[in-house]
Formats: structure tokens, sequence, C-alpha cells
């Protein structure tokens, strides 16, 4: 995170609709919103999905097509050969090119041909262990998305991860060698520094009675490892929220348009929505500060304004005792403060005060 600053990801995702000229609007407008990241999707379409996976719900309802997974996602399929191209587009415009993995091959191409050095792991991939196990043993940071998980599943993915970055190779893959390597010191090491972890619910677009953003705080306090968030509401709310409660990674689905013809485009924000998100992040991330208690540079001129010190209540001789009588507390500041009232009370006064005169 640039300066403790929440990292932003658009999340292109399959918004291009396999057009590449789309993909590169999509990347601009990623860019000129000031996010971090732009993120795409890489899978093969037949190793993603079986000929008898029917489309889910929001998929059907969005693109108005009674058609299987599989019909849908071959139009969507990025070609390996399109990535270096949105990959070098994306150094143009300064913005970190990302793309989640569905299958073993599309990492294996990422990481090796790509040179991508962080990965991040989708939400319906979290109990698919032989991926997480590929992701891991790659080295390389990782983002763990967790919509649809419970806490155990997310431990026992954790504990995969952490068996992966372990590495060691004479031990065989399973239950117990994964919850083994997740209470190693090791293992807790690699997940410390390696891995966060994103709340998410999975559903395009999400009710926000299902959003339950108090669940970001549960995985904090059960892993004590960084986390964010992956949004699929609709409108900026609940991603401000988050960052006000303290997400350390915001992810968020973007479109040219939400009337375009696609199972993701619905729950997308369009470029003005993005850029205003982003930007309302950035100020809250301004309003929450550094966290520590004093007095802000814009504050201090007011200070003898708008507090108050001990004054003479009336006229007061040299020499005559301070009393509640003769004392008074008042603006400006800029005397003696009242928290040291009961020491002057007492003395003697070490020459004439006029009312409303300062004591000194």
């Amino acid at each position: 995170m640039k300066n403790g600053n929440t990292l932003i990801i658009a999340e292109a995702g399959v918004n291009h609709n396999g057009d590449m000229k789309l993909a590169k609007r999509l990347i601009d407008v990623a860019a000129k919103a000031g996010a971090d990241i732009v993120k795409f999707q890489t899978f093969k379409a037949k190793k993603l999905a079986a000929v008898s996976a029917d489309q889910a719900e929001y998929q059907a309802k969005n693109t108005g097509k009674a058609e299987s997974q599989l019909e849908m996602l071959k139009r969507l399929e990025l070609k390996y050969d399109d990535h270096f191209i949105l990959a070098d587009y994306c150094k143009n415009k300064e913005i970190l090119f990302l793309s989640t993995a569905f299958d073993e091959d599309s990492l294996a191409f990422l990481v090796d041909e790509l040179d991508q050095k962080l990965l991040k792991i989708p939400s319906g991939e979290i109990t698919n262990a032989p991926l997480l196990l590929a992701h891991a043993r790659t080295g390389l940071d990782i983002i763990l998305s967790t919509g649809m998980a419970t806490l155990s599943e997310i431990e026992i993915a954790l504990g995969i991860l952490a068996f992966g970055f372990c590495n060691n190779a004479e031990e065989a893959p399973s239950i117990e060698n994964f919850e083994k390597a997740y209470y190693s010191d090791e293992g807790k090491a690699y997940l410390n520094n390696k891995v966060s972890i994103l709340h998410c619910t999975t559903e395009y677009p999400a009710p926000l009675v299902d959003i339950n953003l108090r669940a970001m705080e549960t995985i904090e306090y059960a892993f004590k490892l960084p986390v964010g968030y992956s949004d699929h509401s609709e409108g900026i709310i609940v991603p401000l929220v988050a960052v006000s409660k303290g997400a350390k990674i915001l992810e968020k689905h973007f479109t040219l348009d939400q009337n375009m013809d696609g199972p993701d485009h619905k729950a997308s924000l369009e470029p003005k929505d993005l850029e205003k998100m982003i930007s309302q992040i950035r100020q809250i991330e301004v309003i929450n500060g550094d966290g520590v208690k004093g007095p802000r540079p814009s504050e201090i001129k007011n200070k003898s304004i708008a507090r108050k010190s001990i004054v003479a209540a009336c006229p007061v001789q040299k020499g005559e005792i301070f009393t509640e009588d003769n004392l008074a507390i008042k603006r400006p500041g800029n005397g003696i403060s009242p928290i040291n009232y009961w020491d002057v009370i007492g003395k003697q006064a070490i020459k004439d005060f006029e009312e409303d005169e300062l004591i000194i």
C-alpha cells in the first residue's frame, strides 16, 4: 500500500467482453480514476467450467441468454497473447496490471511468462486446494478473497498456503500437514509477510443486508493478517464505509457502461462513479489521520482564543490574597491556565490588577 494508503484495485474482470479495444479503454478509465491496480481474469473456459455447469442466476439475468457457463465464458476469455499487450499498455498508463488465475496453467503463465509479482485468489477458488497450493509455491504475495467462506474454510485455505510457502518436498499434501504448517512458526511468518484477506459477498449486486462489514473485524481478529474488502454492491457507499473501518485493500468492479451486454456490468461502477469513489477514499484516508491525539496544526492558532485563563474578577490590590471571590476564569487563553486555579488560590498579588486583567 502506497504510504500506508488503501490499495485500490479497479476490477475490470470480464467487462471487456472479449474485446481488446474495450479492455484498453477500461485501463484508461482505471488509470484516470487513480486506481493503483487494474485487474483482469485469466482462464481457459474448458478448464474452468464443465459442459453441465449452469449460469448463476445473476449471470443469466444480466446476459439475457439461456446458455451454459462454458458458452458464456468462451466469449469472455482473453488469449494469452492479449495479456502481454494489456500489461504493456498498463505500463504506459502507469498503473499496475494484475490478473486472477482460475487454473494452474493460467497461473503458470501469469508468473513464468508475464512475470506477475502479486497474485489474487478469487472467492470461488478458496476450496480448490491444488490451485491454492500452486499459488503458494510461487513464493509470491497473495490476496485471498473469501466470499461464501466460513472461518474454518479460511483457516484451511491459509493452512494450504502456509504448507506451500514452507515448500517442504518431503511432506505430502494432506489436511494434517496443512494444519501443521499453519501452526508452525515458519508457516505463520510466511502468512504474516505474504498474505492479505478480503471479506466479500459473492452476489452481483450484493444486497446491503448481506454485506456484513463487521466480518472484516472478525477475520482480522481471527487471523491477525491485513484485511480488506472486495465489493459487489451497487454504488460507492459500501466501499467508503469499508475504508473508514480500516480496509487495507479495496477491490471494486467497474465498467464503461452498466447497460452493456455481459454478466458483471450491472454490479459495476461507471467511470465517473469510479473516479468519485477513489477521490472520496483518498479523502477518508486524510480524515482518518495518523491516530495520534494532540493539537493539529490548524488548531494551534485557536488555543488562546477558545481556551480561558485566570483573570481578576474585580480590582485586586498588590499584596491581596487571591480567593474564589476575586478570581474568575475567562477568555483569552494566553495567561495562566485554569488547570492551575487552586495553585493560585491563597497566593498574594504581586501587583495591582484591574478587573479582567490576566493574573501573572
